[in-house]
């Protein structure tokens, strides 16, 4: 039975239309959609775009503007997931990784007086996990957890993060298979984590994710599906699967009315960045003024801003900036509407582990509460931004990161580049916190790399 969403016209007529046919309705009138969670099946209602969004060419030719928030103070609570302790679990759980290390948080002094700054910092997760990607703290997180309470279900007592590797335990996790639809690193770490406990991993690709980080995903010995479509038609294959073979789902999102368990030890296990970033800053007395995180979804932005500000990393003036690519930007327009909004597929980026449709319900609310600005970038900015990275200014360290890494970087570019820089608090005073989020996994368009 082909799967429906309801669709509702402007003229507010409801109709049940199979999904994909929503979407060519969706593509051809060239809105983006809105996506109604107060509904139990999707409720998709069509909505204007920017004028900046609706063809691949103005989207080339200038930006959205620059999108300023009034942030919310603070979370009145914040969930459980990205309170105070969120990271004490994930770090207690892969600590049994073989690879678990700290990632540097690394001073770009050159870079920052370059560009008229006091500081930056940039946090390094071009080695997390032997992953390469921050990626590495949440699907493996989440595919440890969802293993142990399988096991404490089947004998009726709670497990250590060591038993996991004891043959009786692992003759239970071998039953096991996990399924997650991915760009790519959430793929890579998910069948990490079934690797480590002897357990099935089955990763849902779409037909924009290369060959090439397909095969970084099978090297770790999970089977690989491809779906016809984008991103979102790779996490619908991907739950349908697991719900009809008896399967663990660990998606990296979360949409209507579906059970976001898994994907809260997802978005938790990135809490362990700020709790490596606190202890790398132990004894510095400036606190940070700007923190730029790029974002496909947004979990990892909601885990920064909530955790950290949970931490008390970040006060009530400190600007919390979101950084999407300018060809798919679901974040920056769902603010603009002050709803989730879906987009429809759009020329590629290759900014693509940040190429997303539509945000992840479960952070959406967090995101919305607490981010102070909304950038944009373009495919030429990223290049920069690599570059820059990659070549060093004036003898700051050298990092290889690929273009969605690099995004963030590519905002700070743009920001400084604003008429009114005294307003964003862009100065010498400023002290700004980055996150390298991963390295080039694409090495044959990675801009540092390219080949003929």
């Amino acid at each position: 039975m082909a799967q429906t969403r309801h669709f509702k016209a402007h003229n507010a007529k409801i109709l049940h239309l199979p999904l994909h046919r929503l979407r060519q309705t969706a593509s051809r009138t060239g809105k983006v959609v809105r996506e109604d969670r107060n509904c139990l099946a999707w409720r998709i209602t069509l909505l204007p775009t920017s004028k900046s969004a609706e063809t691949s060419s103005e989207t080339l030719a200038k930006h959205r503007p620059f999108l300023l928030r009034n942030r919310s103070p603070g979370l009145i609570k914040a969930p459980w997931w990205c309170d105070r302790n969120a990271g004490d679990e994930p770090l207690r759980l892969l600590r049994v990784c073989p690879h678990y290390a700290p990632t540097s948080l690394i001073s770009l002094p050159h870079t920052a007086a370059k560009l008229g700054l006091g500081e930056i910092w940039i946090k390094d997760e071009t080695q997390r996990l032997g992953i390469g990607s921050f990626k590495g703290l949440g699907g493996a997180y989440a595919v440890l957890k969802l293993a142990m309470k399988h096991v404490e279900r089947r004998t009726g007592r709670s497990v250590l993060p060591a038993e996991l590797a004891e043959p009786g335990v692992r003759s239970i996790l071998s039953e096991l298979t996990f399924s997650c639809a991915s760009d790519g690193n959430h793929g890579r770490s998910a069948s990490a984590g079934a690797r480590l406990i002897g357990a099935r991993a089955v990763v849902y690709l779409h037909e924009g994710v290369s060959d090439e980080r397909a095969a970084h995903i099978s090297r770790l010995g999970a089977a690989i599906v491809r779906v016809a479509g984008d991103y979102n038609d790779s996490v619908e294959a991907a739950a349908k699967a697991a719900f009809q073979d008896g399967w663990i789902a660990v998606p990296d999102t979360v949409g209507p009315g579906e059970d976001d368990t898994a994907c809260t030890f997802v978005v938790q296990g990135y809490a362990i960045l700020i709790d490596e970033i606190i202890a790398a800053t132990a004894g510095h007395s400036k606190p940070f003024t700007h923190v730029l995180v790029q974002a496909g979804v947004g979990g990892l932005a909601a885990s920064v801003f909530a955790h950290g500000a949970a931490r008390g990393l970040f006060g009530s003036d400190t600007h919390l900036w979101i950084v999407e690519p300018e060809r798919s930007a679901c974040l920056y327009e769902s603010a603009r509407a002050k709803m989730p909004v879906r987009l429809p597929s759009g020329p590629a980026t290759h900014m693509s582990m940040l190429e997303c449709q539509s945000p992840s319900l479960l952070v959406w609310p967090i995101l919305h509460e607490l981010t102070s600005g909304y950038i944009t970038v373009t495919e030429e900015e990223a290049v920069g931004a690599v570059r820059l990275l990659h070549e060093g200014v004036s003898g700051d360290q050298a990092l290889h990161v690929g273009e969605s890494g690099a995004a963030g970087l590519a905002g700070l570019l743009r920001a400084t580049e604003e008429k009114d820089r005294k307003k964003l608090g862009l100065d010498q005073s400023a002290k700004v916190l980055l996150f390298a989020t991963e390295g080039p996994t694409d090495l044959s368009l990675w801009s540092g790399n390219q080949q003929a």
